[in-house]
């Protein structure tokens, strides 16, 4: 029988790829997405006998029995992403992201789930204590932003849950993602500065001199299915930076490769001292526990927005279809 796999958000930048990941590897697929950003239910899929689509919530508990019934695995990637969406409306926020998560994780183990992932971030560190180190798993979490803050919560009630022989979760702390996907985004960093150099507008860039660890979407799904295909012992109550060390960026040096691609840009760079997120990334665990390699860098994530813009893929890509607030 075919290995099967819920993905909560399943419709959204990472959940898209993700989804045609697992039915390439020859899983089940089932997606609940509330499509809250005005995505619509995926017709590629639509024909595919192994993919089913809930539009649903998992903030209600008759949507999230509905979409475990018979599931061996969970990917739980629905939430509100990133500082401002968070910010924008906080009371949603901790709703969906910790109340209903915590929901979820409990229903989903009284229904005999075997694996849970849960899509974490590494927001969760805040600012690095050492200036010129990196932080790991181990580091402490220093979370700023409403944001981190319920990720932070949910991964330790996560992680601190009773034992048993089957329920196994695992909690990945993704980098900062970019890159092409199905349900594409405009307001992620890379994204972002590489769709405003392409049209030729001027971009103005705060905090150029912080660090953040960067990721392609469809890597960040690929460790997914790593930690799905790992055994249980390797990843049981356990947690996974996912990207790579050689991916730790400041803004400036983003700004410098998408320079490389596209000629007479015109920067702005605007000193901010007080942004305390500040963060380089090891993801040597990771790489060394379940072999996992990126196979995108941002030059190459520069690269295809560019191609997909100058295609004219997106029609108006200042669309609010293209943000997630």
């Amino acid at each position: 029988m075919k290995r099967s796999v819920l993905i909560t958000g399943g419709c959204g930048f990472i959940g898209s790829i993700l989804t045609e990941r697992l039915l390439d590897e020859g899983f089940s697929v089932r997606v609940i997405d509330n499509l809250m950003h005005g995505n619509e239910e995926p017709e590629c899929f639509k024909n595919d006998p192994d993919f089913e689509f809930i539009k649903g919530d998992v903030r209600r508990k008759e949507d999230v029995v509905d979409a475990l019934t018979g599931m061996d695995n969970v990917i739980h990637l629905a939430a509100i992403v990133g500082d401002p969406a968070c910010k924008k409306d906080p009371v949603l926020a901790k709703e969906t992201n910790l109340d209903a998560s915590i929901s979820l994780f409990e229903t989903a183990k009284e229904m005999g789930v075997k694996r849970f992932i849960f899509a974490s971030t590494c927001s969760n560190y805040g600012k690095m204590a050492d200036s010129g180190g990196y932080v790991n798993e181990d580091s402490l979490l220093r979370p700023v932003s409403l944001y981190a803050e319920l990720k932070v919560g949910f991964e330790e009630y996560l992680l601190s849950s009773p034992r048993d022989d089957v329920f196994t979760p695992v909690a990945l702390r993704f980098a900062t993602a970019y890159g092409v996907s199905p349900r594409m985004r405009f307001d992620l960093t890379v994204n972002e500065f590489t769709k405003e150099l392409a049209l030729q507008r001027e971009l103005v860039v705060f905090g150029e001199q912080f660090w953040r660890p960067y990721c392609h979407a469809s890597d960040l799904a690929q460790g997914c299915i790593k930690v799905l295909g790992a055994d249980r012992e390797t990843v049981d109550r356990n947690v996974f930076n996912v990207g790579s060390t050689d991916e730790n960026y400041q803004k400036q040096m983003i700004v410098e490769d998408i320079k490389k691609h596209i000629p007479n840009v015109k920067i702005k760079y605007v000193k901010k001292d007080e942004d305390p997120r500040d963060y380089k990334v090891d993801f040597s665990k990771i790489n060394k526990t379940l072999d996992f390699n990126i196979t995108k860098t941002v030059v190459d994530g520069i690269k295809e927005i560019k191609a997909e813009l100058e295609g004219g893929t997106y029609g108006d890509p200042d669309s609010a279809l293209y943000r997630n607030s």
